[in-house]
């Protein structure tokens, strides 16, 4: 078996997002790092690919902007943030697409819109009202959001509100995601009194847009992290082993394999991956990660052509979600063109502009199961049906991320408190399975990764990667 060996080499595991922002890091801290990486390219779930011959994202499209790290990693690396147009989000349930009031994860902040939206029955609005006289709740260990919500604003409101607001972040369901892990907000809320109170009191206007996209495509991130770094793709590690001097990893096909020692090894994979490979050295942590499940889905992208889609032009707005009790098969559809500039004037080029589906839920197999034709076909029936759109796309992509988010049960951050503290010495943990499935918050769980094996604070691990740091 070939071997590389040489001393003080930190081995970095996956080479989407977490770990060549980890690698990054630990570069500027003076380490030798190898990322090594078991699909072709780089990116995770960041990925573009050309529809009627324009680039544009088929996996995560956006990013925080009101949590820092995702857009100062993208300027560090001299890329341009862009923000999304002003145009409204629509909810497509009880037989019309009506506006979607302003809410914290689907909990209503405005009771007038809330009203006047009409997504809910004139029975699940009186819930709604009745919601500041209720006591605080108090909130013993870990609750589901879906829990949460129903019990200070009734069924309605998670069932047309919280699910598809939830979906499209977890592709996930509010009756079982961790209301600490995933809306953590909502809890202190609740343990100080009336959501509905406190959420009048929210500023309506801020200083920073909410999101931020980065022009050519967010899938334009992983390419500029990676330049500069050792990063080599089609390398598949299937064992991690102690050695007297660290580690030892397991490298390429089984009927050539290559051994690679480090001192470090920091592991950016997905839980079920991360899990296998610790199954022998930490048992425990494994343990902990088989036990996260995932959830599968699929975009779809279409290209039409621009005189096609009048009808999405007049209605003012960037896309819409979908309720599950309203039994369709899309969740959501975003208008590209319409939401970020920079997707309308690359479609301009090319006579045509671009909007996307997305299809599935945890415990859903239709995004896995259903053919490409059938993913494009019910997504064309259910436009048309929400929007009146029946136009031919010139072009279509589907994207499948099988096995693609993980679900942070009810009492995820203890699971994840337990996998960190069950690791041996000079091994961390980083990705979307731990402490946020958004660009920031895995971002934020590199550096936590990196000063783990710096045995440095995190914040002088922050200070140490900018290079524009003046002190």
């Amino acid at each position: 078996m070939e071997q590389e060996s040489p001393k003080g080499r930190v081995v970095v595991v996956g080479a989407g997002i977490a770990g060549l922002a980890a690698a990054r890091l630990l570069v500027a801290a003076g380490r030798e790092v190898v990322v090594l990486e078991g699909s072709p390219e780089v990116g995770g779930k960041l990925r573009r690919a050309p529809v009627a011959g324009v680039p544009v994202d088929v996996g995560a499209e956006a990013m925080l902007n009101r949590r820092p790290e995702g857009v100062e990693l993208a300027r560090e690396v001299g890329l341009p943030v862009e923000h999304p147009t002003v145009a409204s989000s629509r909810i497509w349930t009880r037989g019309a697409l009506r506006p979607l009031p302003r809410s914290l994860m689907g909990v209503p902040l405005d009771l007038d819109a809330l009203a006047a939206s009409g997504v809910l029955s004139d029975a699940g609005l009186a819930r709604v009202r009745q919601e500041p006289s209720l006591p605080p709740t108090a909130v013993e260990g870990d609750v589901s959001v879906g829990d949460l919500v129903a019990a200070r604003f009734g069924d309605e409101v998670v069932d047309r509100l919280v699910e598809p607001l939830l979906g499209g972040v977890y592709a996930g369901h509010a009756r079982r995601l961790s209301a600490r892990a995933s809306v953590p907000q909502l809890v202190a809320f609740a343990e100080r009194g009336s959501l509905l109170e406190q959420g009048a009191a929210i500023p309506t206007t801020y200083d920073l847009p909410v999101f931020a996209g980065i022009p050519g495509g967010m899938g334009r991130l992983p390419a500029a992290l990676a330049e500069g770094l050792d990063v080599r793709t089609g390398q598949t590690v299937r064992e991690l082993l102690p050695t007297p001097t660290g580690f030892a990893l397991t490298v390429g096909p089984t009927t050539a394999p290559r051994l690679v020692e480090a001192s470090a090894v920091l592991l950016a994979t997905p839980a079920a991956p991360t899990a296998r490979l610790l199954a022998d050295l930490a048992p425990g942590a494994a343990a902990e990660l088989a036990g996260i499940e995932h959830a599968s889905m699929a975009v779809v992208t279409f290209a039409f052509r621009a005189a096609d889609v009048a009808v999405l032009e007049a209605s003012g707005s960037s896309g819409f979600l979908v309720p599950p009790v309203d039994g369709r098969r899309i969740k959501a559809s975003t208008f590209s063109f319409a939401k970020w500039g920079w997707v309308r004037a690359a479609g301009a080029a090319e006579g045509v502009v671009h909007l996307r589906t997305s299809l599935g839920r945890h415990g859903e197999e239709v995004a896995l199961q259903a053919s490409d034709a059938e993913l494009v076909a019910w997504s064309l029936a259910e436009l048309a049906d929400a929007t009146g759109l029946r136009a031919v796309p010139v072009d279509t992509h589907v994207q499948r991320w099988g096995g693609g988010l993980p679900q942070y049960a009810v009492g995820h951050l203890d699971r994840v408190a337990r996998v960190r503290a069950a690791l041996p010495a000079g091994v961390a943990v980083a990705g979307a399975a731990y402490d946020g499935v958004g660009i920031p918050a895995v971002v934020a769980s590199a550096r936590l990764a990196v000063a783990r094996l710096l045995a440095a604070p995190p914040r002088d691990v922050i200070r140490a990667g900018r290079s524009d740091d003046r002190g």
